[in-house]
């Protein structure tokens, strides 16, 4: 196939035009890789490899500029990029970019486990759902999480101080504040003791 004209298109990406061949759009970096000139002849297969090597370059740069704004984990940002990219492509790109530390599934889930817990103030079961949601895998999860049970009544029964004592004045408030904390993910028993430990103190 022989290369007629190579012109820039937009930005960085050229096209590569052929004789009888529709044109190709690659980055200004795959034409310099592949040192690719007009006048020249290339294999049908060279093109194809050309192609395959654009689209990984724009997964990754796609990838990096995900992770540039927060984490992501493995799962979480493969779905992302299989929207665009071939699955075979996106394992390449996110393989390369968890060999290099940028992808850490453990490392993303100790400090989302924290802010959940910590900042979110939502129970075991909410947090989980959030962290399984984002692509965790259950194994990790549990074990990002374990090390806050023992403290995790002790948590609810200050949040219940800070900012639901006050709505807890009849069996309605009372009711209104089991529910939310409910939704916040701490168990049913949990709840109920904090809640009879906070009436009996007034």
């Amino acid at each position: 196939m022989k290369i007629i004209k190579i012109e820039k298109f937009k930005g960085q990406t050229y096209g590569v035009y052929f004789e009888e061949e529709e044109p190709v759009f690659i980055n200004s970096e795959i034409v310099a890789e592949f040192n690719l000139k007009e006048g020249i002849d290339i294999p049908e297969s060279a093109v194809s490899e050309i192609v395959r090597a654009n689209d990984i370059r724009r997964a990754r740069e796609r990838a990096l500029y995900l992770l540039d704004a927060r984490e992501y984990s493995y799962t979480e940002l493969f779905k992302k990029l299989e929207v665009n990219y071939d699955e075979e492509i996106c394992y390449e790109v996110l393989n390369r970019l968890a060999e290099l530390g940028l992808i850490n599934d453990r490392r993303y889930a100790e400090r989302l486990g924290e802010y959940l817990i910590e900042k979110k103030c939502f129970g075991r079961y909410r947090a989980s759902q959030e962290m399984y949601r984002r692509g965790l895998s259950r194994e990790i999860i549990n074990e990002t999480l374990d090390k806050y049970d023992e403290d995790s009544v002790v948590r609810l029964y200050e949040l219940v101080k800070e900012k639901y004592e006050r709505y807890m004045t009849d069996e309605k408030g009372i009711n209104k504040v089991r529910n939310a904390l409910v939704r916040k993910g701490f168990s049913y028993d949990d709840i109920n003791v904090v809640i009879k430990t906070v009436l009996d103190e007034e």
